[in-house]
């Protein structure tokens, strides 16, 4: 990340990110600093095919820690890929099942309802991941998903219930 520039924090993760204008996304809220900043790290996914599988944990994690606005898309959201983080970080099932997951859990569209974010979206975030250096990059990404994983722990209950049964 460039760190000559002025930063703030994000108001969706928390972390410390370029102070800029730019876009964002619909409804993963986030200043515009850290949707440059997980651009970045997407870029680092998509031309390394070695990050295949954690490219999974970095979906889940920017989306479960830029919850947005109770919105059905940001409801269903949230829900589906703590599911899937559920899946991967918890149970220690493969990124491909959990993808699999999500495809089937979103075609319900009214069988989630909004989870009150905790007051903090966990201690890792994309600006940690986004300075890891390419031999650290994979573990980053894991303890980035861990965190915001545990981040929701007061909502785990509710969803491992939204899991198949054989999951």
């Amino acid at each position: 990340m460039e760190t000559d520039a002025a930063t703030v924090r994000c108001f969706g993760c928390g972390g410390l990110v370029p102070q800029m204008d730019g876009p964002t996304h619909r409804y993963m809220l986030s200043s515009p600093g850290c949707w440059h900043v997980y651009g970045q790290v997407l870029v680092r996914d998509y031309t390394d095919p070695a990050l295949r599988d954690v490219h999974r944990l970095t979906v889940d994690s920017y989306a479960v820690q830029h919850p947005g606005q109770p919105t059905p898309q940001a409801i269903q959201s949230v829900c589906v890929h703590l599911m899937s983080l559920c899946l991967i970080v918890e149970r220690g099932l493969a990124t491909s099942y959990a993808t699999r997951v999500m495809d089937a859990a979103t075609k319900p569209k009214d069988r989630y309802f909004w989870l009150t974010p905790p007051a903090s979206l966990g201690a890792v975030t994309v600006v940690d991941v986004a300075e890891a250096v390419p031999a650290q990059y994979p573990e980053r990404v894991r303890e980035w998903a861990e965190a915001a994983w545990s981040a929701w722990a007061e909502h785990h209950p509710t969803i491992r219930g939204w899991l198949p049964a054989a999951s």
